[in-house]
């Protein structure tokens, strides 16, 4: 089910929402705040102030990485070439990279709900390219091809632990990738229903609180 920003309490247009994360173990955190000014960023020594009707375009997209399989990104536009990214996850040490999901899609939303407020006109997209979608199903059609043949070889030939082997793998990578696909599909949204599947979901940060 899509996210309706109407789920969500209204903040009052002067309160300011605040989030940050550490997208590496070097350097300071990557601040943001919503405020009645606008999108309010600090990355790198560098900041700025963009009106809510200045922010041209955002993406949202289910980027996991080994280390962390809940991880989410959101590219954020601005009308005159600025772009800034926003993850949901944050360094913490050198072996471990921590999920914020309630805070991420909290900061998220109300983002939303305030360019929406001002009146803006933003590209709002999710998931991959199309045509990196395209070139993604292709490989994974090609690669269910390739396991297939060696599925049949395998039984031909009574290869039974290769058999459970690949049967194994197979499932291992459709969980892995075909999820990561999955979530991926090149889609358009709306301020009034944002993509359930690009956003940390409700019972994995509950399970997280717990």
């Amino acid at each position: 089910m899509p996210t309706t920003l109407q789920e969500r309490p209204e903040a009052g247009e002067g309160a300011v929402v605040r989030y940050a994360y550490k997208a590496s173990l070097v350097g300071s955190a990557h601040q943001f705040e919503l405020t009645g000014d606008g999108l309010a960023w600090r990355i790198a020594g560098r900041s700025g102030v963009w009106d809510y009707t200045d922010i041209s375009a955002v993406k949202l997209s289910y980027r996991p990485v080994s280390m962390q399989q809940q991880r989410f990104r959101a590219d954020i536009d601005n009308a005159k070439g600025g772009r800034i990214a926003i993850l949901s996850t944050t360094w913490q040490t050198a072996t471990l990279v921590a999920p914020q999901g309630h805070l991420y899609r909290d900061f998220i939303v109300e983002l939303h709900r305030r360019m929406q407020a001002a009146g803006s006109t933003a590209r709002l997209v999710g998931g991959l390219g199309s045509k990196t979608y395209t070139a993604a199903l292709a490989v994974l059609a090609w690669l269910a091809v390739a396991m297939f043949g060696l599925l049949v070889m395998a039984l031909m030939t009574s290869n039974w632990m290769g058999a459970l082997f690949l049967l194994g793998f197979a499932a291992l990578f459709t969980w892995q990738v075909g999820g990561f696909v999955t979530r991926n599909r090149p889609r358009r949204y709306s301020f009034d229903q944002l993509p359930d599947a690009l956003l940390p979901s409700r019972i994995a940060i509950k399970r997280n609180e717990t």
